[in-house]
C-alpha cells in the first residue's frame, strides 16, 4: 500500500499546466505520488526531463493512425499502446517524456485516464493532460494501492511465471542448498499438498531462525547454459518444480537403543509444505530461497550501448528446436553486460549455411542474416538474460542473434 499525502499549505487549489506537469512525471514521479518524498528529483534530472517532455518524438516515428487521444482501458498494456502511437515502440519514453537516467521509477498508467498526443514544430509528445489544461491538485490525504492498478508493461500471465520460476546458479549452488530427504507415508513423490522433510548441507542444518527464509523454491537437474559463440558455461539453469514453506526447523533427538543402554542421538529432519507443482517432487530435488518478485512495470526501451547477443536456449523443453511469438528464450548478455528489464532487442534469423546448386563446383555459401521479429528482456542474471518474444515471422533457434533496434 502506499500513501499519498498532498499536503499545501494554501488554501486554494494548486494549477499546473500541462507542460509542468509532463515535466514533473518525467522526473520519475508517479502519477499519484507527484509530492511523495522518497523520490527526490536532481536538478540536472528535472532539467533533463523538461527538456525531452518539451520536444518528443518526431512526427515521423508516429503510428498512420496514431491518435489524438485515447482512453486507456482494463487489459491494455504498455507495450500494446506504445504500438498504438510509434512505428517503433520502443521510443516510448522519448514520447512520453521520460527522464532515461531514472528509469527504474517509470510513469505508471492506469485505466481511465486520458492520453492527449501534443503535436508542435515537427515532434510530437504525449501527455496526460490536454492542450492548455489545468490540473487541479486540491489538498488531501488518501490511501490506494497503486502496484495493482497501473498498467503491465506486457500481458501478466505470459511472464508471471517466469519472473520467479527460472534460477540462474554457478556450478556448486545446487549441490550445497538444503534437500529432500523423504516424504509422509515413505512415498517416493509427492505433489501440491503434501509434507517432505528435508535436511541442509552438512554442518548447516535448515534451523527455523529469525534469519531463515520461510518461502523456498523446490529445482532439479541444474543444465548448463552454454554460449552459442564459444561454447563457456555462463551458469546453470535450474528446473523449477514447486513451491515449498518452510513449517518446521531442523533439530535432534536422543533415541534409546539396545534394550535402553544406549543412547542415540537422531537428526529430524525440516518440514515442509508444497504447492504450486509443475511435477512430483522426489527425494534428491534440492531448495533455493524464493527469489523476489520483479518490478513489472519497467519500461519499454532501446538498450543506451550496443548489444551483440545470441540465443542460448529456449525454455520450458531441451525437445523444442524453435520458439514463437509470445515464448521466453534466455540470451547470452546480463547485468555484467549493462542489459537491464525493458530493453528491447531486434532478432535475426542466423544465416542459414547451404550449396550454391547453380554453381559447377557447388560450392558452399552462407546467406545473409535478416530481422525476424523483437524480445524484450524481462528478468535479468550476471550473464545471462530472459527475453519474451514479442513477434517473430520465422521460428527462433538457439545461435540466432539479437542487437539493437533500429
Amino acid at each position: 500500500m502506499q500513501d499519498k499525502h498532498d499536503h499545501m499549505k494554501a488554501s486554494a487549489p494548486v494549477r499546473l499546466t500541462a507542460l509542468a506537469a509532463a515535466a514533473l512525471l518525467a522526473g520519475g514521479m508517479l502519477g499519484g505520488t507527484a509530492w511523495a518524498q522518497k523520490y527526490p528529483i536532481t536538478t540536472q534530472q528535472r532539467a533533463t526531463a523538461q527538456q525531452v517532455a518539451s520536444r518528443g518524438v518526431p512526427l515521423s516515428e508516429l503510428a498512420p493512425n496514431a491518435p489524438d487521444t485515447y482512453v486507456v482501458k482494463r487489459g491494455d498494456t504498455l507495450w500494446a499502446i506504445s504500438g498504438i502511437y510509434l512505428k517503433r515502440p520502443w521510443r516510448w519514453p522519448e514520447l512520453w517524456g521520460m527522464n532515461l537516467q531514472s528509469i527504474a521509477n517509470p510513469h505508471l498508467i492506469y485505466p481511465g485516464q486520458t492520453l492527449y498526443l501534443e503535436k508542435a514544430d515537427g515532434y510530437a509528445r504525449l501527455t496526460t493532460g490536454g492542450p492548455g489544461e489545468t490540473v487541479r491538485i486540491s489538498p488531501r490525504t488518501r490511501q490506494e494501492s497503486l502496484a495493482d492498478a497501473a498498467l503491465p508493461t506486457l500481458k501478466p500471465q505470459l511472464i508471471e511465471p517466469f519472473l520467479v520460476e527460472p534460477e540462474v546458479v554457478d556450478e556448486l549452488t545446487l549441490e550445497r542448498a538444503p534437500r529432500i530427504v523423504a516424504t509422509r507415508g515413505e512415498r517416493s513423490i509427492v505433489s501440491n499438498g503434501d509434507r517432505a522433510y528435508v535436511r541442509g548441507p552438512e554442518g548447516r542444518p535448515l534451523e527455523l531462525t529469525a534469519e531463515t527464509p520461510r518461502h523456498w523454491r523446490v529445482y532439479r537437474n541444474s543444465v548448463p547454459l552454454k554460449d552459442p559463440v564459444n561454447g563457456e558455461i555462463l551458469g546453470y539453469e535450474a528446473q523449477y518444480v514447486a513451491r515449498a514453506d518452510l513449517v518446521r526447523g531442523e533439530s535432534t533427538v536422543q533415541t534409546p537403543v539396545d534394550d535402553g543402554k544406549k543412547v542415540e542421538v537422531d537428526v529430524v529432519p525440516a518440514t515442509v509444505d508444497l504447492s504450486g507443482a509443475k511435477e512430483e517432487v522426489r527425494p534428491g530435488d534440492r531448495l533455493l530461497p524464493a527469489a523476489k518478485r520483479s518490478f513489472t512495470n519497467y519500461v519499454p526501451r532501446a538498450p543506451r550501448t550496443a548489444v551483440q547477443a545470441r540465443v542460448v536456449s529456449l525454455y520450458g523443453s531441451t525437445a523444442v528446436t524453435y520458439a514463437g511469438q509470445n515464448q521466453v528464450v534466455s540470451i547470452n548478455r546480463g547485468a555484467d553486460d549493462g542489459i537491464e528489464p525493458g530493453h528491447v532487442l531486434t532478432l535475426l534469423s542466423s544465416g542459414q549455411r547451404l550449396r550454391d546448386k547453380t554453381d559447377a563446383e557447388k560450392a558452399m555459401m552462407r546467406l545473409p542474416e535478416e530481422v525476424n521479429g523483437t524480445a524484450m528482456v524481462f528478468r535479468t542474471f550476471r550473464r545471462v538474460s530472459y527475453a519474451l518474444i514479442l513477434q517473430a515471422q520465422d521460428g527462433v533457434r538457439v545461435g540466432d542473434p539479437l542487437v539493437n533496434p533500429e
